[in-house]
């Protein structure tokens, strides 16, 4: 819900339901970037309403388009780090699969039925 000036469509209010400290913050960060914007903050009218407020202030551009153009731009950093992590999670498990795959060496052990076993893991601290 927009509470602003029909007048003045350069400064608006936004309250947003079922919202918490994450988003909002996010959200003024991610405004705040915008040279746009002379001021953006938020509160949170009570902590048992799931409800933020987010203020912003603009040059001059209506704020309910400044405020859209921040979702998108915080969504695209969103999908970034997302496909970042996950590249990074695919990487090392891929190399945690060559380091870790067993060597078989000699061992001339008595109770081992064959003289190849694989040895175990290198000791990490």
């Amino acid at each position: 819900m927009e509470h602003g000036s029909h007048s003045d469509q350069s400064k608006s209010t936004f309250s947003l339901a079922d919202e918490d400290h994450t988003f909002a913050n996010s959200m003024r960060f991610t405004l705040n970037q915008d040279p746009r914007v002379t001021f953006c903050g938020y509160s949170i009218p009570h902590p048992s309403d799931n409800r933020v407020n987010i203020r912003v202030q603009t040059t001059g551009d209506p704020a309910r388009e400044v405020l859209k153009d921040a979702c998108q731009d915080l969504m695209l950093i969103c999908q970034h780090v997302r496909s970042t992590f996950d590249k990074a999670i695919s990487d090392f498990k891929k190399s945690e699969t060559l380091t870790t795959a067993p060597i078989l060496t000699l061992h001339s052990s008595p109770m081992s039925s064959s003289p190849w076993s694989p040895s175990p893991p290198p000791l990490t601290l």
